[in-house]
């Protein structure tokens, strides 16, 4: 290795990938918005541009964990199987909040696990056009509404996010 070559951090690559999901968000607001609805979300998920992945949207709960709104099953072994970006049937009777779930799982989609918590909101944000903060409230209320300790009070926001 030459001395004047720097490797970059971990911590460098995390800010990268946040500046490059912002961007995309961005991105994609630009080409499929600016409001992002039911047909919005079904263009953003057949546009390979989008999503790197094919992608069918599905309203099954059986692979979601408990408390879970949303998850991108894979279809096979490799990401190019696609995937079923799986939405808990309770939001089913409201199309227009299914793209925040759905857009939070298109960065694991794209990017796998190297895509942080924060990556999702930071993409969902930006594709929605509304501040991160406000995203991360909005799906929190949603996990909210199916969560099974709501009525004990317990929120069932598992985002893994500090962002509130």
């Amino acid at each position: 290795m030459q001395p004047d070559t720097i490797q970059p951090s971990l911590e460098g690559a995390r800010q990268s990938l946040s500046d490059h999901v912002a961007a995309k968000g961005a991105e994609i607001r630009a080409k499929h918005g600016p409001d992002i609805g039911w047909q919005e979300l079904k263009r953003i998920l057949a546009d390979r541009e989008c999503v790197r992945y094919p992608c069918e949207l599905v309203f099954d709960a059986s692979p979601l964990q408990t408390d879970e709104v949303a998850y991108p099953r894979p279809r096979g072994a490799r990401p190019e199987d696609g995937f079923d970006l799986c939405i808990h049937p309770y939001f089913s009777v409201d199309a227009s909040r299914v793209p925040l779930l759905a857009l939070y799982q298109v960065v694991a989609i794209n990017y796998g696990a190297f895509a942080s918590p924060e990556d999702a909101e930071i993409f969902g944000a930006a594709v929605l056009g509304i501040p991160r903060e406000e995203y991360y409230s909005e799906l929190c209320e949603m996990a909210d509404e199916i969560s099974t300790g709501h009525l004990a009070g317990a929120s069932g926001c598992a985002c893994g996010s500090d962002s509130e």
